[in-house]
């Protein structure tokens, strides 16, 4: 990320080299690339995976480095910048630049403090998101952070400060309105795709819902991975302002518009690292929420043996975690607990997702039944937001929008305006049933081995990769008849997915009156 910092000051005795721009994708990282014979790094003893800063034309950055043996690359007398350090620097190809070794920033003392135990203080989590966004961080010193974070688990008031931090490091909107309503589910439940039918409902109703939403991290698809099949999600700030003001919502990419942007950067080491601690989560979520300038969120948590959350005690703790922090920095929260037990729809997957919504959105009367009532449900909480909504009624005013196909016109408006893409809805070519092992009543699905085998099947890389499910918890089912469809485009995708299945199919088959029932509040 450029530097707000005042820019380092003229070094015109420093050696300069010629900026090159390499077509290579670091994903939230800024990497610098040098010949291991150029003179400069000859001279200023640098070291692969070294944090330098590159100074041209007024402008800096800092970066991890490369080195590199093939001229085919980079030749001494030039310096090589990925896409992400190459459009952060803001300059053009040949100009001059130098390179310097970067100070190690302060904050990571504090880290190490984490590492050992330590309960870190407001400034000490103002200090590393500052330093983290300004990319003075590598990723091993940001999974170092996290790690440690996650090891020790933050106490609510330094989620507090964290989050604080996170709203901090990059802008935030004013909607000028006395209400902003946002919903967020935590994860863990594959295909519940019901902010794509939360947004269009609530906003066909009037009420502001800017949604905007990350990418997956450990799961085989997000909100803005599945809009994407249908809809830009990359938006800029400005073209953001005039969807929601003209059409009343959205559904973007966070990313783009820099709210939190510490947040994305987080997400990119927690993605590989499958990490998803519960104080990093909801300064997460409350982060891009208040950045967004959401005055009223609505949270669900869902609660099941494989889901995120897996007891009842949890659930309430996190409640209350995510109600003291927002109660402190102003926002109106409201938290409901929701059957997680299995996935939520048919699809799991971009496209499959898609198509669910859009089949709900349709009214078609083969829609998933479980995916409509529950967006249902959170549709009506998130109207009763609004004074003018008595307690109650809610939910038969957002059935009203949905049954008059006022919702589908508004979700066909915020395609139209973000951007429509023509959706292709073929799914990947190969296949695999997985039929019942015996004859019984489906008991349990594990969601973790669903998302599994969806993510090992290429989603959410892969649009029309994933999981089709035919049987759900309570479904009588004969031995031999499909569980579920495995749909991947690549050979590779197809044999670890494969894999997978013959390992684990994630289904428990058993008697009707072993079906376990779920503790929510509606």
């Amino acid at each position: 990320m450029k530097s707000s910092r005042p820019a380092a000051p003229s070094t015109n005795h420093a050696p300069t080299l010629k900026l090159v721009r390499l077509a290579i994708d670091t994903y939230h990282e800024n990497v610098v690339y040098l010949h291991r014979d150029c003179e400069v790094y000859r001279t200023e003893g640098f070291q692969a995976l070294s944090k330098v800063r590159i100074c041209g034309n007024g402008q800096r950055i800092l970066a991890v480095l490369n080195v590199v043996d093939d001229d085919r690359i980079v030749l001494t007398d030039q310096l090589a910048l990925s896409e992400q350090a190459f459009n952060n620097l803001e300059l053009e190809e040949g100009e001059l630049v130098t390179v310097e070794h970067a100070e190690p920033p302060a904050s990571m003392n504090a880290v190490r403090r984490k590492i050992d135990g330590e309960r870190l203080d407001q400034e000490d989590f103002r200090h590393i998101i500052e330093d983290i966004t300004e990319s003075r961080y590598s990723k091993m010193e940001i999974a170092a952070f996290l790690v440690a974070s996650g090891r020790t688990e933050l106490d609510r008031d330094e989620v507090l400060f964290l989050t604080r931090a996170m709203v901090a490091s990059g802008e935030r909107l004013d909607w000028s309105e006395d209400l902003v309503a946002d919903k967020h589910c935590i994860g863990g439940i594959p295909g519940n795709r019901t902010s794509m039918l939360v947004v269009p409902i609530v906003a066909a109703h009037g009420m502001l819902i800017p949604k905007t939403s990350s990418r997956a991290i450990t799961s085989p698809a997000g909100t803005a991975d599945t809009m994407e099949v249908l809809a830009e999600v990359n938006l800029s700030m400005s073209k953001l302002h005039d969807i929601v003001r003209k059409e009343r919502g959205c559904m973007a990419w966070g990313g783009t518009a820099r709210l939190s942007p510490a947040d994305d950067i987080l997400i990119s080491v927690e993605r590989p690292l499958g990490i998803d601690s519960q104080g990093q989560m909801v300064a997460s979520i409350l982060s891009k929420k208040l950045a967004a300038g959401s005055t009223h969120l609505l949270v669900d948590i869902p609660v099941g043996p494989t889901a995120k959350i897996r007891r009842m005690s949890d659930a309430q703790r996190l409640r209350k975690l995510f109600e003291f922090v927002a109660d402190r920095l102003g926002l109106h929260l409201e938290v409901i607990i929701t059957d997680g037990r299995q996935p939520i729809g048919r699809g799991i997957g971009p496209k499959l997702e898609a198509r669910d919504v859009m089949s709900v959105l349709e009214n078609d009367p083969q829609a998933p039944a479980d995916l409509r009532q529950k967006a249902l449900q959170l549709a009506g909480r998130i109207l009763e937001f609004d004074p003018d909504v008595r307690g109650g009624s809610g939910f038969a005013i957002a059935r009203d929008i949905l049954d008059s196909g006022r919702a589908l016109a508004k979700m066909n408006a915020l395609i139209k305006a973000q951007g429509a893409r023509e959706p292709d809805w073929q799914l990947g070519k190969l296949v695999l049933e997985v039929p019942a092992p015996d004859t019984g009543t489906v008991t349990e699905i594990d969601n973790l081995q669903l998302a599994r085998v969806a993510r090992f099947a290429g989603a959410p890389m892969d649009q029309g990769a994933g999981v089709e499910l035919c049987k759900k918890v309570g479904d009588p089912v004969s031995k031999g008849e499909p569980l579920y469809r495995v749909y991947a485009q690549f050979p590779a995708d197809f044999k670890f997915a494969r894999k997978l299945c013959e390992q684990d199919i994630g289904y428990q088959i058993g008697a009707a009156e072993a079906v376990s029932q779920p503790f929510v509040e509606f």
